[in-house]
């Protein structure tokens, strides 16, 4: 309660929007609501061998977004984000990867995370934050990591604040080599460290989107259909993630953090 006092009332109801946001349905759930069954007869029908690629696809993946997108995308004045431009682009690219299967997605996912990583960096800007700054840069590949659940995560690993403290350490140790060395290839293995770790988390949502266009009935239309599906739940991870930050700026982490646990969604 205290916490909540701090706190304008204003910024409390746009906390209470970044939880709902962050911590209620996931992918896997948005995904079954499209198609009208559980997700996991597509996860069933997943030959092994593609998952067991499925570590080195997404890191790689998220490694050619963060040099494409976020670290030569440019600061721009605040204005309210390009969602819908970035929804038709990686539709467009689900509709291929629906077209060819499982076969396209090492083609199709670099080309939608790249697509992804621009509307994280454009919602960015529009709560406040300069993607020149390296911490920016950081805090939009974290987006990744987000709004992630499988049966096999232990609960204790799911909430927000929990899985930013885990990727905190190797954030902090990105941003300051980069920040002292001012160029980015020589930061690689640090930069690898972190996206690593992010795509462990981010593997179990591609696999949760694959699993979904992997129903035979699915297709280009459905791929399509996915990944615009796909795109608008890390629009919402991204929105709750940056509103977050937004009030950290303004009364600190840990006072956000305690108003932020207090808040019953």
């Amino acid at each position: 309660m205290e916490a909540k006092l701090s706190i304008s009332e204003v910024d409390i109801t746009e906390l209470m929007v970044a939880k709902r946001l962050l911590e209620n349905p996931g992918l896997a759930a948005k995904i079954t609501n499209f198609i009208g069954s559980p997700i996991e007869k597509g996860i069933d029908s997943l030959p092994k061998k593609w998952t067991d690629k499925l570590g080195d696809i997404t890191t790689n993946s998220l490694l050619k977004a963060a040099d494409a997108a976020i670290f030569t995308m440019k600061n721009k004045s605040a204005k309210k984000s390009s969602n819908r431009i970035h929804k038709t682009a990686v539709a467009v690219s689900g509709g291929v990867g629906g077209f060819f299967g499982l076969a396209a997605l090492a083609i199709e996912l670099p080309i939608s995370t790249t697509i992804m990583l621009r509307s994280i960096a454009d919602i960015s800007r529009e709560y406040g934050e300069s993607v020149n700054s390296i911490e920016t840069k950081m805090a939009c590949l974290e987006v990744f990591a987000l709004g992630g659940t499988s049966t096999s995560d232990d609960g204790t690993e799911t909430g927000y604040f929990t899985i930013r403290a885990l990727l905190g350490q190797s954030v902090s140790e990105t941003s300051k080599f980069i920040l002292e060395k001012g160029v980015v290839d020589e930061g690689a293995p640090l930069i690898l460290r972190l996206v690593t770790k992010v795509a462990e988390r981010f593997s179990i949502q591609i696999s949760e989107k694959m699993a979904g266009q992997a129903i035979p009935f699915i297709g280009a239309a459905g791929g399509a259909i996915i990944n615009t599906v796909f795109m608008d739940h890390f629009q919402d991870m991204a929105k709750g993630h940056f509103i977050v930050r937004k009030q950290e700026r303004l009364y600190g982490q840990e006072l956000v953090k305690a108003c932020y646990k207090s808040i019953k969604v």
